[in-house]
């Protein structure tokens, strides 16, 4: 569903709201956090009282970044601020989920309870799954790069222009999500890039918010070292289990794998935690990854995707996707 086709239902649903507020996935990444800023400023532009939903308490090095350069420039909350800043009149106020569909991923669950089905819009490019939130207005497409893209096409639509600064955040959460622009990449992406860079968006900048830890690269190609190759093109890379890794440094390597000859389809497992064990998938198309991960209580779309499996180890949790993959051939 392209986001533009419902514009007047979107814009019916601004014109009704009082206060709006902006929640994202867990673990903020740049698309999560662009999406949301072009969000927001589309909404101050329209005059709107807007608010971003935040309980994350670490944050990946450009989203850190972001958000101290942002400190005081834009209204933060918690969720557990929220009620207070409810508008009186409880319908006039909406709640905007960006970047994720699904209950169990958002930054806060119980921030849901607060609104009804009616009061809530979702704006994402992953696919629906069992956890999926219900909402008067989902706009799923799974055909756009990143959310960051669909943000970018409703901006355009509303003739709405960013400072540069913010037009660059946006930019870097697309530069993000389609590993610059070699994955889910279509004529639309490029063009929504280049209307970015019409308003100023700097890609010297997004390089800037890119910019990875030295340690963490070379823990990722230590990763790449210990690869099992299935079938001859379907790449499974572990960590080590003695080693707690960023969600984002998994995702990265799962990408990084994509670009040896004959891998259709990438697979990295490494713990994220002292209990956890998490999956980042990657595919070039031939393969769904989402319907590979949900079968383990995860999602995303065809081109990536991710699931956690709490209280595991690595070669367990290698175990049960090796089962689902031999179905799947």
């Amino acid at each position: 569903m392209k986001i533009v086709d419902k514009k007047k239902e979107i814009k019916r649903y601004f014109r009704q709201a009082k206060s709006i507020f902006i929640m994202a996935h867990r673990d903020l990444d740049l698309d999560a956090l662009g999406s949301s800023l072009g969000m927001y400023f589309l909404l101050t532009r329209l005059h709107k009282n807007c608010y971003l939903i935040i309980d994350d308490k670490r944050h990946e090095l450009g989203v850190a970044k972001v958000l101290q350069e942002l400190e005081g420039c834009v209204q933060i909350l918690t969720s557990d601020q929220v009620e207070e800043h409810l508008y009186l009149r409880q319908k006039r106020n909406l709640l905007l989920i960006l970047d994720t569909n699904k209950t169990d991923l958002v930054q806060s669950a119980s921030v849901l309870d607060l609104f009804s089905e009616d009061q809530i819009m979702i704006f994402d490019h992953h696919d629906i799954g069992d956890t999926s939130i219900e909402a008067s207005l989902r706009i799923i497409d799974n055909e756009v790069s990143s959310t960051c893209e669909m943000i970018t096409n409703l901006l355009e639509s509303y003739k709405v222009t960013l400072d540069p600064y913010y037009a660059t955040l946006v930019l870097a959460g697309m530069v993000l999500d389609t590993n610059n622009f070699t994955l889910k990449t279509n004529a639309n992406t490029y063009y929504s890039a280049y209307y970015l860079a019409l308003m100023g968006a700097s890609s010297k900048k997004v390089q800037y918010l890119l910019k990875q830890d030295l340690k963490e690269y070379m823990e990722r190609q230590t990763m790449i070292t210990n690869v099992d190759i299935l079938n001859e093109k379907i790449a499974i890379s572990k960590g080590s289990p003695y080693t707690i890794y960023r969600k984002e440094d998994l995702a990265k390597t799962a990408d990084s794998l994509l670009f040896f000859n004959n891998i259709e389809l990438s697979f990295v497992i490494g713990k994220i935690n002292d209990k956890d064990v998490y999956i980042s998938g990657r595919s070039l198309g031939k393969y769904h990854v989402s319907n590979i991960l949900e079968k383990l209580g995860g999602g995303g779309d065809q081109m990536g995707g991710a699931c956690r499996i709490a209280n595991s180890s690595i070669s367990k949790a290698e175990q049960k996707l090796l089962q689902i993959l031999k179905k799947e051939e």
